[in-house]
């Protein structure tokens, strides 16, 4: 993102202030739910056992994600519920969170792959930063999705 100037954030859930908390799951509802027009349950009962990543400019929230650390050694780490404010759409901003997301989960789990569960949409977009399509497409609350698997040899984010 040029000339744009960005703070990364990553905490557990219980450590966003009320405000903070309302702003991310806000976005992600204005974004999943109603832009998306696909009713479905965005607050999902795993948001406390992951960590946010957002990226912030001053109070204001531009992007953030899920990451989920692995269930078993050797299992992957996971990467969901990727999104940009649209209001900030334009800006670069999901090759940014990306590359973000995918540093953290290298730092946090470094012997671990990491997956995602991608809109088929996106899918050439996450190729682009060394993910690589493990499944056939599917359904996901009526949206078509591949699962992706990026190897810890992939390329550099």
């Amino acid at each position: 993102m040029q000339g744009q100037v960005y703070r990364v954030d990553v905490r557990g859930m219980e450590e966003f202030s009320a405000r903070e908390l309302y702003d991310l799951l806000r976005m992600r509802v204005d974004v999943f739910v109603v832009e998306q027009n696909c009713p479905y349950p965005e607050l999902d009962g795993k948001d406390p056992a992951a960590l946010h990543l957002r990226l912030v400019d001053g109070d204001e929230l531009l992007a953030a994600a899920r990451l989920f650390e692995p269930r078993e050694p050797g299992a992957a780490a996971k990467i969901g519920r990727v999104v940009v404010s649209p209001a900030h759409r334009g800006k670069r901003l999901g090759d940014a969170l990306m590359k973000e997301a995918i540093a953290a989960c290298e730092r946090l789990f470094p012997d671990s792959p990491i997956a995602l569960s991608a809109q088929s949409h996106l899918q050439r977009f996450y190729e682009s930063l060394g993910f690589t399509v493990t499944s056939e497409e599917y359904l996901e609350d009526g949206i078509p999705h591949v699962d992706m698997v990026r190897q810890m040899s992939a390329q550099p984010a």
